[in-house]
């Protein structure tokens, strides 16, 4: 079996950051932090989540990320799935962070966007059901399908 371990994202600002994703997993805590060479420039590192998985923040990030609405080759968004999307909403939006975005409107799911300080998106997902058939269903999947030949 194969699962995420862990992102590695190159910020802006540490302090900054953290406070967006402390809001989304008030749970998970700083693992370990320490400086290091990168290429010859110093950096601070710092890891942020449980015993499983875990985000690394490497500060000193310059230029801007790449334009969401755009098609550059890049991070598109990446997404994390919670049990009470509400609560999650109501912590980033208490923390000073809006939602971008409400995705599709399907029965099977509810999810959610957000912009982090470093102009990441993420996706934050509440599934109403177990079966993955049903997870994994998309109004117009067949369709698409079709059009893709897949």
């Amino acid at each position: 079996m194969v699962h995420l371990e862990h992102i590695n994202l190159v910020v802006k600002d540490i302090p900054e950051t953290l406070t967006f994703y402390q809001a989304a997993f008030p749970h998970w805590h700083i693992r370990g932090r320490d400086t290091q060479t990168w290429y010859g420039k110093k950096r601070q590192w710092l890891h942020f989540g449980d015993d499983y998985q875990y985000l690394t923040f490497n500060d000193g990030g310059t230029g801007e990320n790449r334009n969401l609405q755009g098609a550059t080759v890049g991070l598109a968004h990446f997404a994390f799935v919670t049990n009470n999307l509400q609560a999650l909403i109501t912590r980033l939006e208490t923390a000073g962070f809006e939602r971008t975005s409400s995705g599709e409107v399907l029965t099977q799911r509810k999810n959610a966007y957000f912009i982090d300080p470093n102009g990441f998106e993420v996706e934050f997902v509440e599934y109403t059901s177990d079966i993955p058939q049903e997870r994994n269903k998309y109004q117009e999947s067949q369709k698409h399908s079709q059009e893709l030949n897949v």
